[in-house]
């Protein structure tokens, strides 16, 4: 099942591109996060890129980041079977080969990527504005 709603999704891939409404600056949609947030595992990219199936887990998400041997065992050769990416982002560095993040973490102790609560930005997002604390 394919779900499509004209005006989310050309509203989601207008954010995507950077070009839709953000009160933020320089504000970029990490695929590498998503991907490990909401895919954690890869099955999703596993059904619909099936040239990636015999990558294990979370490393779906990053195959040109792993290592010639895990290419070679998974039968992805880039430039040939799979594509070498057009660009890669600085901000999907901190990403590569990390875990994705059970559901339901809150309050669990140390988070398992060594940082605790939300990533601390020198931009406020949203939740500055309707808090109602204001020194932040």
């Amino acid at each position: 099942k394919v779900d499509y709603d004209v005006c989310s999704n050309y509203g989601n891939w207008l954010y995507s591109a950077g070009v839709g409404n953000d009160p933020r600056d320089n504000r970029k949609f990490n695929m590498i996060k998503q991907g490990l947030d909401y895919d954690g595992n890869g099955d999703y990219v596993r059904l619909w890129v099936p040239e990636l199936q015999g990558i294990k887990g979370a490393d779906i998400h990053t195959p040109w980041a792993l290592s010639s041997a895990a290419l070679s065992q998974a039968g992805v050769t880039l430039g040939e079977t799979y594509p070498q990416p057009v660009v890669t982002a600085p901000e999907w560095s901190r990403h590569i080969h990390q875990r994705p993040i059970p559901h339901g973490r809150a309050g669990m102790g140390p988070h398992p990527r060594g940082r605790r609560g939300p990533a601390q930005h020198k931009d406020r997002g949203i939740d500055f504005y309707f808090s109602r604390k204001k020194d932040a």
